[in-house]
């Protein structure tokens, strides 16, 4: 089995090392400094699962000369999807699955017009992970689940075959026959953490302890889960009830990517966190005041901090 990791950052890196742990060919595309580390000195994981140093490491940022693999798992920011699709074409041969593992919800409809429908399986990660220096990536949490599914609801042989090499790697690899449920779930918890971090700056706690910080997060929440049944997705009856438990469980100290990018003036993904709910709230008339408050605050910080 051949699996190329596009996007060997903090969430890419940690699935890769534990599969080429297990035994899995695994070619790393990565680029600048972490590449050259990485080719150097190999690819040291760190964290709370414990240490694994993959040396020597399969690394490169030429992806016409990896050839056809089996998975590549998309492990890029929202914002790369189209031009690393157009990338990685001679990654795919005739059975080969591109695993979307985006955060949002459209990197499968996104990918479909450039690699054609059969080639495509979306997904989504739970891990978190950082590069804290050029080839060391420093994982948060011991939890490690990436859930898949194709797009036709089948249970094919190339989704089970995954999962059993998830298996024999320690992630929990969950081979979904309607995958869209999965992902929408975390975008329900996704999209009000976002938000409401990036607009506060402050950790979770913080805000989960303020009544009004609280009401935001709630309406943001009933927002995108209108939108997402209105999609036709397949959510359980309490969604809700669910999204809201888990975002009572995280830890008080928590930040999401969103409000770090923003902290460090970096690029966003709000045009396809809030900005998206927006977008489909249109398309089905559903108000969504809460997110489009959110996306107009934000936006001009969305490609960076702006210019004094």
């Amino acid at each position: 089995m051949r699996i190329a990791i596009v996007g060997a950052g903090g969430i890419g890196a940690i699935y890769g090392a534990a599969l080429a742990k297990a035994g899995v060919e695994v070619i790393f595309v990565a680029r600048g400094a972490h590449l050259h580390a990485m080719q150097q000195q190999g690819l040291s994981i760190e964290g709370d699962r414990g240490g694994t140093v993959i040396r020597p490491a399969l690394a490169t940022d030429d992806i016409a000369a990896i050839g056809p693999v089996d998975y590549a798992l998309l492990c890029v920011k929202l914002w790369d999807v189209e031009s690393a699709g157009e990338r990685l074409r001679p990654l795919v041969g005739p059975d080969t699955a591109v695993v979307t593992l985006q955060n949002g919800v459209d990197a499968h409809e996104r990918l479909i017009p450039i690699l054609g429908r059969a080639a495509v399986m979306a997904g989504t990660a739970f891990v978190t992970g950082s590069i804290v220096a050029p080839g060391v990536v420093r994982q948060t949490g011991t939890y490690m689940r990436m859930t898949f599914g194709e797009l036709d609801g089948s249970m094919s042989r190339r989704g089970a075959a995954l999962a059993d090499a998830c298996a024999a790697a320690g992630i929990e690899g969950v081979f979904s026959r309607d995958v869209l449920v999965p992902i929408w779930e975390k975008f329900l918890v996704l999209v009000p953490l976002a938000n409401v971090n990036a607009l506060t700056r402050v950790p979770l706690g913080r805000y989960r302890a303020d009544p009004d910080s609280w009401a935001l997060v709630e309406q943001s929440l009933g927002e995108t889960l209108a939108v997402g049944r209105a999609e036709g997705v397949r959510l359980p009856p309490d969604a809700e009830r669910q999204g809201l438990a888990m975002l009572r469980s995280m830890p008080d100290h928590h930040m999401t990517s969103m409000c770090n990018d923003l902290l460090r003036g970096n690029r966003l993904e709000l045009p396809w966190f809030a900005g998206k709910v927006v977008e489909l709230g249109r398309r089905h008339n559903i108000p969504t005041p809460v997110n489009a408050f959110v996306y107009a605050a934000l936006k001009l910080h969305a490609n960076g901090a702006p210019p004094a």
